[in-house]
This record gives structure tokens, sequence and C-alpha cells, in this order.
């Protein structure tokens, strides 16, 4: 054979090879498969309070939020594209409620929690926080708005407290005290920010009715430090809560990859993030090497794996005997493996100190936003799905 017919040779033998070798096989994914919520009822085996019934009262709902229940049986439910609707009757009204301000919905970014005013039979007041969208679009400021729940929606809408503008892309809870005030929370997941005395991300905020600053806050007058500011040192805070008895204020936090945690939120302490934390950096590394230290708070419960902490809520009720007193987070994930939500169940002794936690609904493999005790006694779940549903969580028959 001459030379350049074997040179030829050889180079069509390599062009036959190279596909095989350049093609890599596809690695499998991570997670279990998303399945469409059936119709329900289900019923699930609990450790304490046994056979529970889990009603789909709606579906059709989109990312769903947050709930809150109206005087009479109706629920309000927010849409973090900016929507917020109405179930009345256990029916899903198709119209969203009008009125609402224009809100930046990117990512994890849009509307967030919903609260009525703890005089709402007399002045009808409806309060939500929000991301609300520069003029260029590039950046939003969590905000606490209000407004007045009048027929089809919601008229004389404003803004009570903006946070400065930002890039922070973390959600908000908010919970009126028995004072009358509100706590809020922002996050900061990224950055020194939760850190800063001078931004109002990663913290929890301490506000009036209106929107003013209380004059006992920790940091008033304090040089260097947002007088709004109750604590600091936070991540992305996605959970709050006010125990029934005690009136004392929890939060819950994201962890990176661990290090999910409660809090009971103390006036002017600093609960460490990004300097502590139980978890690590997305890539593996540890975030520190000593998760506590003096001077900062530690947590009072610790997800490690995480479970991509959500809605909180302190059951009260009787429909739940054994259930009594125990603390309920929503769960949007395990250890960064999709299709792992789940509702978690963490009892405590008198003095608040973890006995032991159960996991529930992990059947469904439902992403779970919120969680809420309704006024009849139930427990009421959000999915935080493209096909949203909410959930009533009652004992079985």
């Amino acid at each position: 054979m001459p030379h350049h017919a074997r040179i030829f040779a050889v180079w069509i033998a390599i062009a036959a090879i190279a596909p095989a070798q350049q093609q890599q096989p596809t690695p499998p994914p991570i997670g279990l498969p998303h399945g469409a919520l059936g119709d329900g009822p289900f019923v699930f085996d609990t450790a304490e309070q046994h056979k529970i019934r889990v009603v789909v009262v709606t579906k059709g709902l989109s990312h769903p939020w947050s709930l809150a229940f109206l005087p009479g049986g109706n629920m309000l439910v927010t849409e973090r594209a900016g929507r917020l609707r109405i179930i009345r009757d256990g029916v899903l009204y198709p119209q969203p409620l009008s009125g609402l301000p224009r809100v930046h919905s990117v990512r994890n970014a849009g509307l967030f929690d919903i609260a009525l005013h703890p005089k709402f039979a007399e002045n009808k007041l409806i309060y939500f926080t929000y991301s609300k969208p520069s003029e260029d679009g590039k950046s939003s400021a969590t905000t606490l708005a209000r407004g007045k729940l009048d027929g089809a929606g919601l008229t004389g809408v404003q803004d009570l407290f903006v946070s400065e503008w930002s890039t922070v892309l973390g959600g908000s809870r908010i919970a009126f005290a028995k004072d009358g005030t509100i706590f809020m929370t922002t996050g900061a997941a990224t950055g020194n920010l939760a850190q800063d005395p001078n931004s109002d991300y990663g913290k929890v905020l301490h506000l009036k009715d209106d929107g003013s600053i209380p004059s006992d806050n920790p940091f008033v007058g304090r040089a260097g430090y947002k007088p709004e500011i109750y604590t600091l040192g936070h991540r992305d805070q996605l959970g709050l809560a006010i125990h029934p008895e005690s009136n004392a204020v929890y939060s819950n936090e994201n962890g990176p990859n661990g290090g999910d945690e409660i809090n009971l939120i103390l006036p002017g302490r600093n609960y460490g993030w990004p300097l502590l934390s139980y978890g690590r950096a997305y890539d593996g590394p540890k975030i520190s090497e000593a998760p506590t230290r003096d001077g900062f708070e530690p947590p009072l419960v610790v997800w490690i794996p995480s479970i991509a902490l959500s809605g909180m809520t302190f059951y009260s009720g009787d429909k739940f005997p054994s259930w009594k007193g125990n603390v309920f987070v929503g769960g949007m994930r395990q250890g960064e493996i999709p299709g792992t939500g789940r509702l978690d169940r963490v009892v405590f002794n008198a003095k608040m100190e973890e006995l032991r936690r159960e996991s529930l609904l992990t059947e469904l493999h439902q992403r779970i936003r919120d969680v809420r005790q309704g006024p009849d006694g139930y427990l009421y779940v959000l999915t935080e799905e493209e096909d949203g549903a909410l959930l009533r969580i009652e004992p079985a028959p």
C-alpha cells in the first residue's frame, strides 16, 4: 500500500473511533422522578398520633408560598409569581384578587408571606411581604406592605417598610406578636450582609404595625446599626412562629449543604452566619471548623443533612392531642436530593429541649412550602410545586 494510502486509512480509522471516545455516558439524574399528586385522601401511620388522613383541599396553585385563614372559613394563598388567591368554601376561585403591587419574581424572589392584622375583624387589613422591583429591574428590596381586603381584592395598598436595594433573592416571613408589633425575616445566603449592622438582610426585624420602629428595639440609638434590626447573623429564614403559650419568637433557617436550624430569637443576639454553621459549602468543604463559639447564639434544633426548611407552626389545637406543643416545619428536599420533600415534627420537653422528631408525608414526594394550624384545629400544608396543592391533615376515622 502506498504511503499516502496508509495515512488515509489511519485517518479513517481514527475518525471511526473518535466519536466513541468523545461521547461520554450521560450520568443518571440526581433525585426521584417527580410524580403528580393524586386525588387522595391518603392515610398514613405516625409515631404518636397514629393514623392520619391527608385530604386534597384544592389543586391548581402555582408555587404557593403562604396561607392565611379568614373569619368564616375562607382562605388566602400567596403565589410566588405575585398572585393572591382565595379559596371559598373549599374551592379555589379561578381569578386572582386584584390590587397587588408589581413583584420582582426571579428564582426565589417574589410574593412571600401573608398575615391578618390582629384586629382584622374591625379594620380588614392584610399584611404581606414581597420583593419590590427596582426601576431598572436589576435589583429588588424585601418589603412589608398592607392593604384592605375589599370584595374582589385589596385596596389602599401601601408599602410600610422597604429594605435597601439588593440582589439578595431570599424569602421573608412575618408574624404578629401579642403586643401587635411585627417580626419580619430577611435572607442573606451569600456574602457578609448578615453580619453587616447597616444592612437589613440576614436579619430578624421588629416593626410597629405602621412600619415604624419600636423605641425598645435593641439597637435603637446605636451608631452604625439600623434601628429596625432585632437579631443578625441569619441565612435564609423561611419559617417564623410565635409560641402560643410563652409568646417567644422562633425562626427557622436554611443551612447550605446541611446545617438547617430552628432558633429562639432573642433581642440583640448574633446567630453566626456566615462565620459559623453546622453545614458545608455545596462543593463539600465545611463552612467553619467549629459550628458555635462564645458570643454567638447556638441553634435550638439542627438538621444534618438539611431538609430545606420552610414554613413553621406550633400545634396547640385539640384535634391531635398527642401532637400538642410540637413544632411542625416544612421541608423541600433532604440531603440535596430532589423529590424528598416532607413535613417534620419535633417534640420538645418543658424547657424547649428536643426529645425526638418524625418525618411525615414523605410518600407524597412533594416539596412542602408552608404549614399552618387552622381555626378548626387541623393542620394545613402547601406544596411548593408548579402544580401546587393545599392539603388538610386530620385524624383518620
